[in-house]
């Protein structure tokens, strides 16, 4: 049985928090701790294992780990440029945005399960955000969709999720603050 685990944290520099929250997981389960290579979509990894990925916006910093292939993303909801969403998102997602009155916070909640599907794969965003089928779903909401898992999470200020292959991945977020 595959796991993941998502650790998320808010600190003023969130990168190095991401980065650190990683170093200090690595160190709790005996594995070295050494600088990542990256694969041919640039997806960071460490030889041998364990599978990882991080995310940062604004002081928000993610960290995933678990014993295969994860993608992750954190966004700090701000306000964008007017087309942004008319762009990245499909006809029925735009359509579902549109329903749910054109917030930020629903552009964020898909915005983020695109990017996690993008890390999960490592291609990165090689293609148009808008050809990335993403589910359409309420932050704390998980779906099995198109062959992969997803977990949507949301909170004052941030939208985050998760993607994997195997198993769905965790409902619930870990404080980032108890392995600092």
């Amino acid at each position: 049985m595959s796991m993941v685990q998502l650790w998320l944290c808010q600190r003023e520099n969130s990168k190095e928090t991401a980065h650190a929250m990683l170093s200090a997981l690595l160190e709790r389960q005996g594995c070295p701790v050494r600088s990542p290579e990256r694969g041919p979509g640039g997806k960071p990894f460490l030889p041998g294992g364990p599978h990882f990925n991080l995310s940062h916006s604004g002081s928000w910093a993610l960290c995933a780990l678990g014993d295969e292939e994860v993608g992750c993303d954190v966004e700090r909801i701000r306000p964008r440029r007017p087309r942004l969403p008319r762009f990245a998102l499909s006809d029925r997602e735009f359509q579902w945005f549109s329903r749910q009155g054109q917030r930020w916070e629903d552009f964020y909640t898909l915005w983020t399960l695109k990017e996690s599907l993008c890390k999960c794969t490592g291609r990165g965003l090689d293609c148009s955000p808008r050809s990335l089928a993403v589910p359409l779903l309420q932050p704390g909401a998980g779906a099995l969709f198109d062959g992969f898992y997803f977990q949507s999470y949301g909170g004052s200020g941030w939208r985050a999720a998760c993607c994997t292959r195997l198993t769905p991945p965790p409902t619930q977020l870990l404080d980032g603050e108890e392995i600092l």
